[in-house]
């Protein structure tokens, strides 16, 4: 079966042998549109000379031209599985449409908030507008007319800035199903894209819903070969690779990095005592509790038997405690499974300057042992300190 990298080429390949042909085409339409122009306009044409010809022929290989250059941008569109970049190509192609000044792009998501992408407005004014995954009513293309108070001031004052009309349109995937909307704005006492830039807009609505729907589809391939089978957390190997990127981002720009590096205290006597898939059922467990016990920006992870890690970006040694207390309460609360009282202990190490990914990991990893070998249940600092 083909994989997506090979399909997106393909129909990449296609969309690059389709703008080929299509240049080839509307240079011959033009050059014969030419011919019976230059047949029909009789003396005064013929008065003329070869210089009109020569204009009416360059303005004809111009548009062909501008017509293979846009076939070719919205093949791209195919060429590429990541999210992030068919939005960049989608919006900056329907932000270059005649007589438009920002475009938006809201996307379907399956459990979670619509992606909303936006270019030429701020994100404040992007929430503003009335336009939403599913906004165009299972029309084509919905015009929108904007309307404000005459008595705000403020407003009038930034007439010229504001936004006055839109189109939305519709993505659809070759089953019809909504992906979501693209959308198209207006400033001021601009009239919009004509028939011409609605027309290419559509085109390019049509376009990207495959490149869309590819790129959703190898983000969440991606997303479960990065997760841990049994606890739902991110694995070894994404823990590993996002370590080494939030450590280059930390000593790039001089922020503070921490990691904790966690176990859960006597599990080979659970595993021995209970069997292994009680173990299983523990190990479920603690990553359940460990998960509401983070914040959202914390990178929580199981990066092998029973041992945890949780990366903590924008955060220092204090911050990196004050989870580990967190998490030693919601686990300790009450039975894991089939366990009744569960204890983890803890190394944890903040980012030094000399730090690389590995040493910054060994750090923290040499901390817990040294928690392990003091007691267990407790917490150790990379630095040789007991934890506050």
């Amino acid at each position: 079966m083909p994989s997506l990298a090979d399909t997106a080429t393909s129909i990449a390949v296609g969309f690059a042998v389709l703008a080929a042909g299509l240049a080839l085409a509307a240079s011959l339409v033009l050059l014969v549109l030419v011919a019976r122009r230059s047949r029909a306009g009789g003396d005064a044409r013929r008065s003329a000379g070869p210089a009109a010809a020569r204009q009416d022929l360059a303005g004809a290989l111009a548009h062909a031209h501008e017509e293979g250059r846009r076939a070719r941008r919205l093949a791209e569109l195919a060429s590429t599985l990541d999210v992030d970049e068919v939005f960049r190509r989608t919006l900056d192609e329907a932000a270059g449409t005649p007589g438009v000044d920002a475009a938006l792009l809201a996307v379907r998501r399956e459990e979670d908030e619509p992606l909303v992408a936006s270019v030429g407005m701020s994100a404040e004014e992007a929430s503003r507008q009335p336009v939403s995954p599913s906004s165009s009513g299972g029309a084509r293309a919905v015009r929108i007319t904007y309307r404000y108070a005459p008595d705000d001031l403020r407003l009038r004052e930034a007439e010229d800035e504001l936004i006055s009309g839109g189109v939305a349109l519709a993505i659809r995937d070759a089953d019809g199903e909504a992906l979501g909307t693209l959308a198209v704005f207006w400033r001021g006492t601009g009239d919009g894209p004509g028939e011409e830039g609605i027309a290419g807009l559509e085109e390019l609505a049509d376009v990207c819903a495959p490149a869309i729907r590819n790129a959703q589809r190898f983000r969440e391939a991606r997303q479960l070969a990065d997760v841990d089978a049994l606890t739902g957390l991110h694995n070894r190997r994404f823990f590993y690779e996002t370590l080494a990127r939030e450590c280059a981002r930390a000593q790039r720009y001089e922020r503070r990095l921490a990691l904790v590096v966690l176990d859960v205290d006597d599990f080979k006597a659970i595993n021995d005592r209970l069997g292994h898939l009680a173990g299983d059922s523990v190990l479920a467990a603690v990553a359940d509790r460990l998960r509401g016990a983070v914040r959202r920006a914390d990178v929580a992870c199981r990066v092998g038997g029973d041992e945890f890690a949780v990366i903590l970006p924008e955060a220092g040694e204090r911050d990196a405690e004050q989870l580990y207390r967190r998490i030693q309460f919601a686990v300790g609360s009450g039975s894991a499974g089939p366990a009744e009282r569960i204890r983890m202990s803890a190394g944890i190490a903040e980012l030094r300057p000399e730090d690389d990914p590995v040493s910054f990991f060994q750090r923290a990893d040499d901390a817990l042992y040294r928690a392990k070998e003091d007691g267990k249940g407790q917490v150790r600092r990379a630095n040789g300190t007991a934890a506050g």
